[in-house]
Order: structure tokens, then C-alpha cells, then sequence
């Protein structure tokens, strides 16, 4: 029995679903249950040629025998959900907890429009912000108000504590990251709810002592989409110039960009109670190691780098990103 969480240890955009298809392939666990806030976060993940940009479903949807669960703390968007359900072929498989609450047009309009989400805060417009705000008065619908997810419904928390009761594996699948977590982030340029690793345990339903693995995703370089503050932020020409230049997979804008910061990386750490780093994006800083998967391509430079995150937060790398792929992964957790 084990039941991991991954969760993004910066201001989102590690590359969370690129590791999570890779862990769902590689530990085939019975479940995959995301949590988070809701479509204002996009998983990008390639597979088998084929790039998916995914704000609802589970990045473990590339392996067929995954059960897809998504939490009674997310929001859902049913426009979304089913498109992506189509896109993945993943209707048979798939649940949605009855209680998750339901982005309506009136919660986008909103957020759409609205000055203060839209021009100072930098909402992504998906309508969670105004969906949460219904939620806390109590006046949001959920799931089991809408005919068409009928078929879906479940029980989010007895599925996942059954499967573990039962010696299986869960992992469960966060969204955004540390820092833009409404509690713990740059305030007031954050989400509509908490992020941290304690609350994808509330998000699905499941106590804090059932957990065996909190994995913190984090970039070898910063990045943000939108407004609030980014230590050591680079000029656009800075970041064009060192290859660092990306697009937000929910709203294509352009992401800022700052070099690797150690004091954020201890303070993600702390936030999440971190057992693993999981390293994304290192070819882009080192591109010698471009795809490969042997740790024995770890020297020099990139061995330095990783020696201090590792010393620096005290905790150990276990899994490294080399490029865009699910497979381009140095797997390090027997080496732990």
C-alpha cells in the first residue's frame, strides 16, 4: 500500500504532469485522483507522439489500467471535462467525486470581467475564483446537481481508502503550487484555496497519516504566469537569451522567468513536508543530458547542481526531467 502525493513546489508550472504520466506508467498504480483547485491549472504531458493539455483530467489517464478520480475540493467545469474526456478516451474509467462544485458561465463572465481578478490579481478567467466564492456562501452547485455527470458519480474518499485498504497504490495528482497557495503564497497574487500537500489530503478525502510519499516537483529555473512577485526575475531578452523563454498551457501567455531559488526550495520543502524532490527541466540548464535516462550522465556542473538542492533543502532527488516527453525521466529512488 502506498499513497504518494505530487505537488508543485514553486508558482506552478514544474512539469507535475509530465512526472505524473511517468509515475503511472512506471509504479501502475490503481489510482490517480487529482486535486486542486480547477481548470485555472493545465497539465501539459507527451505521449507516444501526441501532446495532451489537460485541466481536469488525471495525467495518469496514459496508463489504460488507471482508475481517473477527480476530488470533492475541485472544481469542475463540465464543458472541459467532457471534452477531455473524448480527447482521452477515458469515459469508462473515470469518476468525479459527488461533491466537487460546478463552474457555471456566470462564474467565467466573472472572472472574465471582473477588474480586480482579471487586471490586478491576472485570473486565468476559467470561473473558479467566483465559483469558490459561491462555495464558501453555500450556494454552489455540485456534481450531483448536474443529470449529465450522473454516470460518474462516486465517493472519491471511500474509493481511494478502500484501494488502499486493500494493499493497492494511490497517487494523488496537485495542481498550481507552494506559492500560490491561497495561505502560504505571495498574497494577495495566488489561487482561491490552498494548495499545499496537507490540503490534496483534505481535497480527496483522506487523513494526513495515510500518507507515504509527498514528492515536491520543482523546475531547474522559476517561472510565473501573470502578476506578483518573482525573486531574481530575468528581462524577457535575459530569458530568450539563456533558452528559458515558455507559454502558460491554460492561457498561453508568456511566463516569466528567475533563476533556481534555494531559500524558496527549503521553504516548499517545509510547506508540503516534502520525503522527494522530483527535478524537472534540467537538460534545459544542461542540455548534454538531453533525454537520457542513465544516472551515469549526471557529472560535472549537473552533479554540483543537484549535490546542493539536495544539501540545501535535505531532502534527496529521486527522479530527474530531461526533456518534454514522459519518458525522458533518470528514475534515482533505488539509488535513495
Amino acid at each position: 500500500m502506498s499513497f504518494s502525493i505530487v505537488c508543485g513546489g514553486g508558482f506552478g508550472d514544474e512539469g507535475k504532469g509530465k512526472l505524473l504520466s511517468y509515475l503511472a506508467l512506471a509504479d501502475n498504480p490503481s489510482i490517480v485522483a487529482r486535486a486542486g483547485v480547477g481548470t485555472n491549472a493545465g497539465h501539459t504531458i507527451q505521449f507516444e507522439g501526441k501532446e495532451y493539455r489537460l485541466r481536469m483530467i488525471p495525467s495518469g489517464f496514459v496508463n489504460p489500467n488507471v482508475r481517473l478520480l477527480i476530488g470533492a475540493g475541485v472544481l469542475v467545469d463540465p464543458d472541459v471535462l467532457f471534452r477531455e474526456l473524448k480527447d482521452t478516451q477515458t469515459i469508462d474509467r473515470f469518476g468525479v467525486d459527488y461533491q466537487s462544485g460546478i463552474i457555471e458561465k456566470k462564474h467565467i463572465e466573472i472572472d472574465s470581467t471582473n477588474a480586480h481578478l482579471k487586471d490586478k490579481i491576472g485570473s486565468t478567467g476559467s470561473g473558479t475564483g467566483p465559483a469558490n466564492m459561491d462555495r464558501v456562501l453555500r450556494k454552489l452547485k455540485i456534481a450531483r446537481d448536474i443529470p449529465m455527470l450522473e454516470p460518474y458519480l462516486t465517493d472519491v474518499s471511500v474509493e481511494i481508502n478502500d484501494c488502499l485498504d486493500e494493499g493497492k497504490s494511490v497517487i494523488a495528482e496537485g495542481s498550481q503550487a507552494i506559492f500560490l497557495s491561497l495561505f502560504h503564497g505571495s498574497y494577495p497574487y495566488v489561487t482561491s484555496k490552498d494548495v499545499s500537500s496537507s490540503a490534496i489530503c483534505s481535497d480527496l478525502g483522506v487523513g494526513p497519516t495515510r500518507v507515504s510519499e509527498v514528492i515536491v516537483v520543482m523546475k531547474s529555473f522559476l517561472t510565473r504566469v501573470g502578476t506578483g512577485d518573482l525573486p531574481g526575475e530575468l528581462s524577457k531578452e535575459e530569458t530568450e537569451k539563456r533558452g528559458w523563454v515558455e507559454y502558460g498551457a491554460v492561457t498561453g501567455r508568456l511566463r516569466r522567468a528567475a533563476p533556481f531559488n534555494y531559500e524558496l526550495a527549503k521553504k516548499a520543502v517545509r510547506l508540503n513536508g516534502a520525503t522527494q524532490i522530483a527535478l524537472t527541466k534540467l537538460d534545459i540548464l544542461y542540455p548534454d543530458i538531453a533525454k537520457v535516462n542513465d544516472i551515469d550522465a549526471l557529472k560535472g556542473e549537473t552533479l554540483e547542481f543537484i549535490d546542493r538542492i539536495e544539501k540545501e533543502t535535505k531532502v534527496k532527488i529521486s527522479i530527474i526531467g530531461t526533456g518534454p516527453s514522459a519518458e525522458d525521466i533518470i528514475d534515482l529512488r533505488e539509488h535513495l
